[in-house]
């Protein structure tokens, strides 16, 4: 039996803050004690972490990224090696990635890909989203099979029209078999049959540059896909999830929504909360670099989106994270605002720059922990294996440093891409260490992770409906 003892540290979890020791046994967490107490100065270890002054917090849970994904001619630049590896790095210990259905294939087809994608290649834990791009009576009784193996969320896109574009009566479908089957449908809410109009409209007027990638993907048409997967899924009796909401009008729709008890969740990211159409109208092509979608938003929807935050009307944060480099990828879209590959880094400084936002008064300590640990676990049946610190949980533990200051930017991130998407931005609070199922794979600030070390971890259903 190894045993490892955290002493010193305020443990902070979404419901409380403790100053307590951590006793953590053959991978799981055993017991928390006051400092002081008899019971904590009774425990023997085989390696003591000195956590004094320093927070002890949950590994960190990103439900939502894309590594390796085929894109627009081209792939997502991290890797699972990679992608992990630097979400370890950044105290971030559980992915959900999305396994993607192709056109005319079935939905094992999409998931055994994944599957072999990642095996033996993760630094931390992973899980698997399904995307569905094919609904059909196949794809549809498929769904049943994958939720009672652990693959219990199934993403749509009301946006890219002829990539993974489902209709209203898909959808519908999509939603009414996962209120049978008690899965959970996750939504890209944007009217892509609209925004191609404006795109080929703005192309054929002359207007090519990355900026107008945002003015053509207008908050209008995401609040219109907003409000419309709304009432498809209370028409289907189902739960929703609306994936990085960005716009104010959104939000509105989806607190509406929550008004009226209905169970409709939403997530949001750190680029929509910490960057805006300033960086997306950046000269010389480099706004490429913030080609997303849902898009940058002007600034003044930022308000919204933190006030949703602290309301629970937005549950969590997480990255979204899709790298595509600027040289040889978002190049692709010189001259062509719609070929530029939609997806921007982050996986490794989520937890960072969340911690930013406590330091900045925008939450408290607690809300970070909880939108980005504990809601992203409870939302995608992890809950209490991952996202918290309490006996029995997976440890999963970062010591962090909510003191230490970093500055943001490509020469020092491990993400394997070529800019950083807050190159030169000044953060107060670090990761110092992290555990994943009671391995250190950083101490104090060195990566002593592996690839393969990370295991698949089947979901139960979401516990918040």
């Amino acid at each position: 039996m190894t045993r490892t003892v955290i002493r010193g540290g305020l443990v902070i979890t979404a419901a409380d803050e403790t100053h307590a020791d951590v006793l953590v046994e053959d991978g799981r967490i055993a017991a928390l004690a006051a400092h002081d107490s008899a019971c904590a100065q009774g425990w023997t270890a085989d390696r003591t972490i000195d956590a004094t002054g320093k927070y002890v917090i949950p590994g960190g849970v990103d439900a939502h990224t894309h590594m390796e994904l085929p894109f627009g001619g081209t792939f997502a630049s991290d890797t699972f090696e990679t992608g992990t590896r630097a979400a370890a790095w950044g105290g971030t210990t559980t992915i959900v990635d999305f396994a993607v259905q192709s056109k005319g294939a079935s939905l094992r087809e999409g998931l055994d890909a994944w599957y072999a994608k990642a095996d033996g290649q993760c630094a931390v834990d992973y899980a698997f989203h399904m995307i569905l791009s094919d609904v059909n009576e196949g794809s549809l009784k498929e769904m049943d099979r994958l939720v009672e193996e652990g693959i219990t969320s199934f993403k749509l896109f009301m946006a890219y029209p002829g990539v993974f574009y489902s209709d209203d009566g898909q959808i519908l479908r999509a939603m009414q078999r996962s209120a049978d089957n008690g899965g959970l449908i996750m939504m890209h809410a944007e009217n892509g049959i609209a925004i191609d109009v404006l795109v080929e409209q703005a192309l054929a007027a002359g207007r090519t540059d990355p900026r107008h990638h945002g003015e053509v993907r207008k908050a209008l048409l995401e609040a219109e896909a907003t409000h419309r997967a709304i009432q498809l899924a209370r028409v289907a009796g189902a739960p929703l999830y609306v994936v990085h909401v960005s716009a104010e009008e959104a939000v509105a729709e989806l607190t509406q929504a929550r008004d009226k008890g209905l169970p409709v969740f939403g997530e949001t990211c750190p680029q929509y909360l910490f960057l805006s159409t300033d960086n997306l109208a950046e000269p010389d092509f480099e706004g490429a670099k913030y080609v997303c979608s849902t898009p940058l938003r002007p600034k003044e929807h930022q308000a919204a989106l933190w006030r949703g935050l602290r309301t629970d009307d937005l549950q969590v944060v997480s990255t979204d994270h899709c790298p595509f480099c600027f040289n040889g990828q978002k190049e692709l879209g010189r001259g062509d605002f719609s070929k530029i590959p939609n997806g921007m880094p982050g996986v490794e400084h989520r937890m960072d720059l969340l911690h930013q936002a406590v330091v900045d008064g925008h939450i408290s300590r607690r809300r970070w922990i909880d939108i980005a640990c504990a809601a992203p676990a409870r939302m995608f049946g992890l809950y209490p294996k991952k996202g918290t610190v309490a006996p029995g949980a997976d440890a999963d533990i970062v010591v962090y440093d909510p003191h230490a200051e970093q500055m943001l930017s490509v020469d020092t991130h491990h993400m394997n891409v070529d800019y950083s998407a807050y190159e030169g931005k000044r953060i107060t609070g670090r990761v110092e260490t992290v555990l994943s199922r009671g391995e250190e794979i950083i101490t104090d600030r060195t990566y002593t992770g592996r690839a393969g070390h990370g295991q698949y971890v089947p979901r139960g259903i979401c516990q918040n409906i």
